[in-house]
């Protein structure tokens, strides 16, 4: 239950948080659920929504973006091209996230690393821009910060704290791996996603390879797979979805420490480039 969740949320920070919204096809999540979670956070006035896949605008409609600005809650859209960021900005969005191909779970098909993204987008529109994608320490976020982000997105690196709900054994499988252990699958259904290197997504893959159909696909893809494998630390269960980023994941930390790290870091990078 979402509203719970917000709730329970509420009681543990009174700082502002952001609840993410994914429009992108499903079996099991319909576009009324979608309309649902949107309702439910505008009605809890949370800080913001991150909207990632299709624009809020054009699958909720235009007034969604009306209704979100009049409740006190701000826009922000995870996407993958100038065009799109564009576009965020025009229909009213409050900031948008440039997710370089280097990100896990679903980046643009367009194949545009961070590097490239960041500047094109920051010189495109006039709200801020989050970098995602490959962000993983401090010396990734004074690079950001250089492109012209006011901040970065990290996923994959929370992964390994010791307050993820993920089973150690991923967390200690992620330390292990490098940059170049994960790949792209689900590219023959126009969904394609980043995902760690396991026995299940070869499997993915094989059925690509053979031109397999989407009624194959989408049992090895399922929630509840990659649920249960998350929870019990079936490292080859279920497709993870990490970016490149797990290459410079070297330890288990707390929150606290990482994000102390991270800005201590960030602000070493800056101050040595500067001295240069």
């Amino acid at each position: 239950d979402l509203g719970k969740a917000i709730d329970e949320t509420r009681q543990l920070t009174n700082k502002p948080f952001c609840v993410n919204v994914t429009f992108m096809p499903s079996v099991r999540i319909t576009k009324a659920l979608h309309e649902e979670y949107f309702q439910v956070c505008c009605e809890q006035k949370v800080a913001a929504i991150e909207v990632s896949g299709a624009p809020l605008d054009k699958y909720l409609g235009p007034d969604s973006v009306r209704q979100a600005n009049e409740a006190g809650v701000k826009l922000i859209h995870k996407l993958g091209s100038v065009k799109h960021a564009r576009h965020a900005a025009e229909v009213g969005y409050d900031a948008v996230i440039a997710a370089g191909f280097e990100e896990g779970g679903h980046p643009l098909d367009d194949d545009v690393t961070t590097m490239m993204l960041t500047p094109r987008i920051c010189e495109s529109v006039n709200v801020p821009v989050i970098t995602a994608g490959g962000m993983v320490d401090g010396r990734s976020m004074a690079a950001a910060m250089v492109l012209g982000a006011e901040g970065i997105m990290m996923a994959s690196r929370f992964i390994a704290t010791t307050e993820c709900l993920a089973h150690t054994r991923i967390k200690e499988e992620l330390v292990r791996r490098q940059e170049n252990d994960t790949t792209m699958i689900c590219k023959t259904i126009d969904l394609q996603m980043r995902a760690l290197r396991n026995q299940l997504v070869s499997n993915v893959l094989e059925v690509e390879a053979r031109h397999g159909s989407i009624e194959e696909i989408i049992p090895l893809m399922s929630g509840e797979r990659s649920q249960k494998a998350w929870e019990n630390g079936d490292v080859d269960g279920a497709p993870l979805a990490v970016g490149q980023s797990i290459g410079l994941i070297k330890e288990i930390v707390s929150c606290r420490e990482l994000l102390d790290t991270i800005v201590r870091e960030a602000e070493e990078t800056l101050a040595n480039v500067q001295r240069r």
